[in-house]
């Protein structure tokens, strides 16, 4: 038992070493709380997007700072929050965790698990809004994201480092397209990103299965602000997303991030700014709503070596109304990024799908984000789709046509059958060079029509097993050679053999072979076609 002396000793002992420090601590009142947004009066130094302490483990986001008020986001459940409740400044802006340890996870916009598999444990956090990567900082886009969709990789590719909008009327499939592509990064070493803004709970749910059933979880974090989240909530999912990209960007790691959708993230940020009184602009949003997205997009970046030459590309998405791109949510949004993939409905309901229209889908990093074997065979693709459908329009109205237009027309049909893909399909970059090449050299032109998807299903069986030297050659080489070019000729003509699919009566499947093995035009069903022309001029 201590004696009462070393009772006194050990307090008076305990009394030299403390040292009292003062904590200047800003202390504001709730003067008015409601539909998610608190005005607080008394925060004198508090900053902009700083985090603020309600106690009872709410926390908010600064967001409108007043001469007298302070207007806050509030993160969470405010129901329990009062007029007269005291508020606190913290002096950290506004973090989410970042790591390897939210890959695999569905998370909320605060980086709290949400799918029942405990909580995540990281090292780091980030600022959810930070100033994009400047202009001295950035590289070139020269490297491709496959998507495994062959009408975007031939027509509209996608670099790392790139901002390629996917904009359409709802259900055309543009998440579709998203989650095709997320699931084509399995191996690829590229981490992605799925932000859900203002979705049904019960959609994501699907998504999320269909991505654990391809494996794709793997290298996919989730982040979702539901449609029965506040709108404040929905307001920071994209910015949360977008800093746990730039944790992987800026570990000299490649990242893709799918904002779905930003028409959605839009309406939040009107709500929320009407909610905290900031003046309305146009159809309601408020003068800033341009910034809203630029500064959010302006941080996908491919970086250069000096920085680490990690990359962060985002795919984001608008939704359209009648398919009125001129809208001024789709015109700021298309402004700002690198190019746009555009599905119209009516593609749609004709059974093309993806629903592309090529003719309105531009990628502005162009023949940079493909490799050369693929910007090679696509030389003349959209040119060959764009005449198909200028002579679709103009045979509506007569049927006396020449040959060579019917030529064009016909092959312009097999090339939008060759572009059609099911869901949930990529397909390997040797594949889609292979039957692409198929389209554009004429091995497609003696096939009919219905029977193309036939024809693909068994080229890519054949190349599997006996032409997979050559297939593994193209992987390999990256290049289209003369010598590459030649195998792949051999190997399609040796596969048209095996598998005859030719609709046209003789002598025409007769004349094609001995064409091809005189080394001639790689165009046999053109030169056919240009003869009886010639002689009627």
């Amino acid at each position: 038992m201590a004696t009462s002396s070393e009772i006194t000793d050990i307090i008076k002992a305990q009394i030299r070493r403390f040292e009292g420090k003062a904590e200047p601590v800003d202390v504001g009142t709730v003067v008015e709380v409601g539909d998610g947004i608190a005005r607080i009066h008394g925060l004198a130094g508090c900053m902009a997007s700083e985090l603020l302490d309600f106690g009872k483990g709410i926390f908010g986001l600064a967001f409108n700072l007043e001469e007298d008020t302070v207007s806050a986001i509030i993160l969470g459940e405010y129901v329990g929050i009062k007029e007269g409740d005291e508020v606190r400044t913290t002096g950290r802006i506004a973090e989410v965790p970042v790591g390897d340890a939210l890959v695999g996870r569905v998370v909320d916009p605060l980086g709290r698990a949400i799918d029942g598999r405990g909580p995540i444990v990281t090292k780091e956090s980030r600022k959810i809004d930070v100033v994009a990567p400047r202009v001295i900082t950035r590289k070139n886009v020269d490297t491709p994201v496959q998507t495994g969709i062959k009408a975007i990789d031939s027509l509209t590719p996608i670099g790392r480092g790139q901002r390629e909008l996917i904009i359409g009327d709802r259900q055309t499939g543009k998440t579709a397209i998203a989650i095709d592509t997320i699931i084509n990064q399995k191996g690829q070493n590229l981490t992605c990103i799925y932000v859900a803004i203002g979705q049904k709970e019960s959609s994501v749910a699907k998504i999320v299965a269909t991505l654990e059933e391809h494996g794709a979880m793997e290298h996919t974090i989730v982040v979702v602000a539901g449609a029965a989240d506040p709108a404040t909530t929905q307001y920071i999912a994209p910015f949360a997303g977008c800093a746990m990209g730039e944790y992987f960007r800026d570990s000299k790691k490649d990242a893709l991030i799918v904002y779905d959708d930003l028409t959605k993230h839009a309406w939040a940020y009107r709500q929320v700014s009407l909610l905290v009184r900031r003046p309305p602009g146009r159809e309601a949003y408020p003068g800033d709503v341009f910034y809203l997205h630029s500064r959010l997009l302006e941080r996908a970046a491919r970086m250069n070596d000096e920085f680490g030459g990690g990359s962060l590309t985002a795919l984001p998405i608008i939704e359209t109304q009648a398919n009125d791109i001129s809208a001024y949510i789709p015109t700021n949004v298309i402004s700002i990024t690198d190019g746009q993939i555009y599905l119209e409905t009516d593609l749609f309901n004709a059974g093309v799908r993806p629903a592309i229209n090529s003719g309105l889908s531009v990628s502005r990093v162009g023949g940079d984000a493909q490799i050369k074997a693929m910007s090679k065979v696509t030389g003349s693709l959209k040119l060959d789709l764009g005449q198909y459908r200028e002579l679709a329009a103009f045979a509506q109205f007569g049927s006396d046509l020449d040959k060579t237009t019917l030529q064009q027309l016909r092959r312009g049909e097999r090339l939008v059958e060759m572009l059609k893909q099911p869901q949930y399909q990529p397909v390997p970059v040797e594949k889609e060079i292979v039957i692409i090449f198929c389209g554009t050299a004429g091995y497609l032109d003696d096939v009919p029509k219905e029977k193309v998807s036939d024809f693909e299903r068994d080229l890519y069986r054949y190349m599997d097993s006996v032409g997979k030297k050559v297939a593994d050659r193209i992987l390999k080489e990256k290049k289209w050679t003369p010598e590459i070019e030649k195998d792949v000729r051999a190997m399609i003509e040796e596969f048209k053999k095996s598998h005859p699919y030719s609709d046209q009566p003789a002598p025409k499947p007769a004349k094609e072979p001995e064409k091809q093995s005189g080394g001639s035009a790689p165009r046999p069903p053109d030169e056919a076609a240009k003869r009886p022309a010639a002689a009627k001029a």
